[in-house]
């Protein structure tokens, strides 16, 4: 039986604030209560909601960027936090927002790899081997060597989109979480981008947690969809 990639238990979240005053009351407002989800090796599962309902928060808590209670397990059996670099990548909404314009793509896309250059030494120590591994990245996500010498300004939304893939690749993370990925992009940009995601699955076993308020495009990438609904996730058929 294959086991997921991730395991979220019983997670819940909420948002402390303190009213105006010197006398201001503490406030909680929960978001999330209580999920529970599997994602498993080659899947995309979608997440969809209203605005507000807590999908980003959720990606934010598998990011480890926000606390929660209860449990997100990488399989085998260990905590994401304690995981260096993490397995689970992120692609956001702007991808321009995302790139430096004042750094050209080759730059952007390897810059993880010498972040982490202790954990990759031995693969990606030399500026030869990154390189390497930058046009490898770069065809991954339909792009050819060239782009390494461009900058963001010079690419459209869709390909400046496949940047942000390829650099969130390139640490050859378990998970890809796609937070609004398609939503900026026009029509036949966005459906490139999910088609991209559909053959990054089948090429290299990636799982995607596709968070949307698309859900045509859900139903038409994921293999399940689930929706937030009062903080809770609820399956949808």
């Amino acid at each position: 039986m294959v086991e997921p990639v991730i395991k979220i238990r019983n997670l819940s979240c909420a948002y402390h604030s303190r009213s105006f005053g010197p006398f201001g009351k503490k406030e909680i407002k929960p978001v999330l209560d209580d999920i529970n989800l599997d994602i498993f090796p080659g899947e995309i599962v979608g997440l969809t909601g209203e605005s507000g309902c807590g999908k980003t928060t959720l990606a934010r808590c598998i990011l480890g960027l926000i606390g929660y209670e209860g449990e997100i397990l990488f399989v085998p059996r260990q905590n994401l936090k304690g995981i260096h670099p993490p397995p689970v990548q992120t692609v956001f909404q702007d991808p321009g927002a995302s790139l430096n314009p004042a750094i050209k793509i080759g730059r952007l896309i390897e810059e993880p790899l010498v972040i982490h250059r202790k954990i990759y030494s031995a693969d990606y120590g030399t500026a030869g081997q990154r390189s390497r591994k930058v046009d490898e990245i770069l065809s991954l996500v339909g792009l050819d060597s060239s782009y390494k010498n461009r900058r963001a300004h010079e690419l459209s939304g869709g390909q400046k989109q496949r940047v942000c893939i390829g650099r969130a690749l390139i640490l050859s993370p378990k998970v890809l979480i796609a937070d609004e990925a398609v939503s900026s992009l026009d029509v036949s940009a966005g459906a490139q981008i999910l088609n991209l995601l559909s053959e990054l699955r089948r090429s290299t076993g990636l799982a995607v947690l596709f968070i949307t308020h698309d859900t045509g495009a859900a139903e038409y990438l994921c293999d399940r969809i689930f929706e937030i609904k009062n903080g809770i996730t609820l399956i949808k058929t």
